[in-house]
């Protein structure tokens, strides 16, 4: 017996998907400010001569490299509002888990782009007297931030995609959005097809806006 493909009654409850797609974007955008703060912090902080202050980045970084992203949203939600005594709700706590993972991730990119700057270039900014955060602003970081800008793309695609886990938190995302079509239309197959294509043409258009950038900071390099 073959399938009968219906995506009338998905449609007819787009705008549950369409308020599902609204907060994909808004807890992956303000996750990925936050996740950007972190990641350039540990950065700094890998790249500092202090044994003192590099051991906690480094130890901060390896842990989220090394743990399911499952475990962060879980150890937010349930875990820290019982260590603190406090409440999340699901937002704060999703975004707490995605900038965190996400910053450890970043600071490797920083990193790498900071430290890719040819050796020469540090050396003559100090033999001008210029200080280390002076170097950094006018000299370093306006070069590397054109070779963090892919593997900074990649990251921030991965967060997207990672958001799909603050379903488990009952935050109305897409992914959760979707069970509740499905658990009233009960067209699993015409549901998960419609947003996995609206995934696509999220990052689709997002890899759009990414090689724009990209464009603009090569020009005006």
């Amino acid at each position: 017996m073959s399938y009968k493909w219906d995506f009338s009654p998905v449609l007819e409850r787009s705008d549950i998907l369409l308020i599902g797609l609204a907060n994909t974007v808004k807890i992956a955008a303000v996750s990925i400010v936050f996740g950007v703060a972190v990641g350039m912090l540990l950065a700094l902080m890998r790249l500092s001569d202090k044994r003192l202050v590099r051991a906690p980045a480094i130890a901060f970084i390896e842990f989220y490299r090394n743990t399911p992203p499952i475990i962060h949203f879980f150890w937010f939600f349930y875990a820290l509002p019982v260590v603190m005594n406090i409440s999340l709700d699901p937002f704060v706590a999703a975004v707490l888990a995605l900038s965190t993972q996400s910053g450890a991730f970043y600071a490797e990119v920083f990193r790498g782009g900071i430290v890719s700057i040819e050796k020469g270039q540090w050396e003559g900014a100090r033999a001008l007297g210029m200080s280390r955060s002076a170097l950094m602003r006018r000299i370093i970081l306006p070069q590397a931030m054109t070779r963090m800008i892919p593997p900074f793309v990649e990251r921030s695609f991965e967060l997207l995609k990672t958001t799909a886990l603050a379903s488990t938190l009952a935050y109305a995302d897409l992914l959760y959005q979707a069970m509740l079509v499905n658990s009233e239309t009960f067209r699993p197959l015409e549901v998960y097809t419609t947003i996995a294509l609206m995934y696509v043409a999220l990052l689709v258009t997002a890899s759009a806006l990414a090689r724009f950038a990209e464009a603009r900071l090569t020009a005006y390099r």
